[in-house]
Formats: structure tokens, sequence, C-alpha cells
């Protein structure tokens, strides 16, 4: 059974746990430490849209925002625009597995206002049902040239993009985790928030029970014993429902992309 991305040492997660991540609010690359303005103006950044909202601005159901996490395995700009991440375009190959749904709508925070950001690039990753990642070269498997489970939509007018995946498989030293990350489509200056959305531990104990997640056996780290959702500060986790045989959920977030 091939194995999951090599976990990282104790020694580097308590360095990524130390580094400072609170603040979804940022004007900067996504290695940098936020700036005293930033964490600022993450505090100040949290307020529901209300009626009086400008005009120009569209309403959103909130503006929340959330924190920044490290990037993790792994990252390929693959450039695929794309809905359903399911199909890998080199063989035509649908991965197997529970139907994920899912919506993210993005708003642009300032001050105390909230506007739906249009024209955001937002990247979608994760592993799938067996913990293994396409087009990358890892010590328990090679995938390189495969192009699964991943993908890319720009937000429409409200905001708004829609994936259809697969609900993700694990991995040692990792609890079950999407990668996501919103891109400015700025030609010069672009800026990037990158993070990533958990389950709550009750969701796959049910879904990995079933094949094809079965056949990886038990193993899988819980929640509270991940070093990364706990810096998430559990503002990262997923509100799931059932849609036919299938999952789908809907998360709203809110940045500083301008």
């Amino acid at each position: 059974m091939p194995t999951g991305p090599l976990a990282l040492t104790r020694r580097a997660l308590l360095a990524l746990a130390a580094t400072p991540i609170v603040s979804a609010c940022f004007g900067r690359q996504e290695a940098a430490a936020p700036s005293a303005t930033a964490a600022r103006s993450t505090a100040a950044a949290s307020p529901t849209a209300s009626a009086s909202t400008a005009a120009s601005q569209v309403a959103v159901p909130s503006c929340v925002v959330r924190p920044e996490l490290t990037e993790g395995p792994y990252f390929v700009d693959e450039k695929l625009d794309r809905s359903d991440i399911r199909v890998d375009p080199s063989d035509g190959t649908t991965k197997d597995g529970a139907v994920l749904r899912l919506t993210v709508r993005v708003a642009q925070t300032s001050g105390s206002s909230c506007t739906a950001l249009a024209g955001a690039i937002v990247d979608l990753w994760h592993c799938d049902a067996l913990g293994i990642y396409s087009d990358v070269s890892d010590p328990g498997f090679n995938t390189k040239g495969k192009k699964f489970l991943r993908g890319y939509q720009t937000t429409d007018a409200n905001g708004r993009v829609q994936f259809v995946t697969v609900y993700p498989g694990w991995y040692q030293g990792r609890a079950v985790h999407v990668h996501f990350k919103i891109r400015s489509s700025a030609a010069a200056g672009a800026r990037s928030f990158t993070s990533q959305l958990f389950f709550d531990d009750a969701l796959p104990d049910r879904v990995h029970a079933q094949a094809p997640y079965a056949s990886k056996g038990p193993g899988r780290l819980r929640n509270s014993g991940d070093d990364t959702f706990r810096s998430s500060n559990d503002k990262l986790t997923l509100a799931v429902t059932q849609d036919g045989s299938g999952y789908a959920s809907t998360f709203d977030i809110g940045v500083q992309l301008a």
C-alpha cells in the first residue's frame, strides 16, 4: 500500500506553530510574517455586511477573517481552470470517493466594510482517498504527470466559486484537510492568501469506513493531534451537510488582496 507524504519532524511542526498566522487580512507574500498594521486590520475586519452597505458593494452572508496557514504539500500551478477536479486530464480517469461539493465565497475587507471580491483566483488541491497527491515525487509514490484533484476557479460578481471533488483521504502525520490559495488577478503585484480546510472528526470516521478509503486501514490522525489544525483556532473547519450520497459545504472568507 502506498504511504502518504513524508511527515514533518516535530521540530519543524513546532517551528510552524510558532509562526504568526492569525490574520487573513494581509498585504504580503504568504511566507512573510504579518505586520502590526495587518494585525490591527484583522481585529476590525470581521463585521457582517449590513443593509446599509453602499450600492457599489455586493452583500454577502458574512465577512469572516480566517487564519493563514502553511501551504503544505503540494501546490503545483497546473493552470487547470475547472470546477470538477476529480478527473485526471492526463488519462481521463476519475478519482473514486464520496463526492464533495464545495462553495467558497470570497469577500474583500476594508475597515468595517465587506465587499464581494470578483475576479480572484481560487486554487484547490488535496490528496485522494489513499492519501496520494498528483504530479509530485514523494518517498511513498511518484505521480509526476498526473493532475487529479487540482484546479482553480475565478470568483464571480458575488465572490463565489464552486468545486466538485471527492472527500479527501489521510496520510501519516496529518489530520484530514484540503488546501486552498486565493490570488488576486492583478498582472503586476499580485498577492495571495494560502490556508487549509478541515472537517469535524466525526465525518471522516464515517466516510473512511467505506470503500475506497477503508482499504488504507486505521491510523488517521485526529484534529487534536495536528499542530496545523490547532493553529487554525477552529476557524477553518467546514460545516458539511449530506448531499444525496455525497456531501456539500459553503465556506465564507474575508481577505485583503487590494
